[in-house]
């Protein structure tokens, strides 16, 4: 996280920073992110990086707790919408929101999609995080009798992950085709395509 000579700064110089490392993290993996193209972007010296940020861990942590908030936001609005609503549904609602989001804020959505494709320990943690939340709304839903009890619940996250991730990569461009197609996969998963004999 920022040291408080971060804090410090006029807000100005603050965003220009946080968008330049939002910039690059939405181009590059956080392992290959480079702390050189940010300070470049940011247009501040090397030596101010450091009196900011221990390092590029602790700058990719701030944008995350950034974006996070955002994703708080569209949690709450969700529920507000609807308190009964199934994980399938938050997840569909929260996707399309955060899209919208990002036509706002440029960079946010490419960059959570690279997060899934890095294998360093610090978004390795963050994926567990966000996964947790989802698995627990799974458990939820199997408790309230919307779920079949057997079911993998983690599974089932990484299910819909996995699809969303590759989808994007082949309709990120067309975000309704790929809203649609994702909306079609949560759809199989949840009622699944197998016929039921009698």
């Amino acid at each position: 996280m920022p040291k408080s000579t971060f804090y410090n700064l006029s807000n100005e110089k603050k965003e220009r920073i946080f968008d330049a490392a939002l910039q690059e993290f939405s181009i590059r993996t956080f392992s290959q992110a480079s702390v050189n193209q940010i300070i470049k972007n940011a247009g501040i010296p090397k030596g101010s990086f450091y009196q900011y940020f221990n390092n590029k861990e602790d700058l990719y942590l701030y944008v995350i707790e950034v974006a996070s908030k955002e994703k708080i936001e569209l949690f709450n609005h969700v529920k507000g919408m609807d308190p009964d609503a199934d994980v399938f549904e938050v997840i569909t609602h929260t996707t399309r929101e955060f899209l919208e989001r990002g036509k706002v804020k440029p960079g946010y959505v490419e960059a959570a999609m690279l997060m899934e494709m890095d294998n360093s320990e610090i978004t390795m943690k963050i994926r567990k995080s966000s996964t947790e939340k989802f698995v627990k709304m799974v458990e939820r839903d199997k408790e309230r009798g919307l779920i079949k009890p057997e079911v993998d619940s983690e599974l089932v996250i990484n299910m819909i992950s996995t699809f969303s991730l590759h989808e994007y990569y082949r309709n990120g461009a067309d975000k309704e085709r790929y809203l649609k197609n994702l909306d079609d996969a949560i759809k199989i998963i949840k009622e699944g395509i197998a016929v039921c004999k009698d």
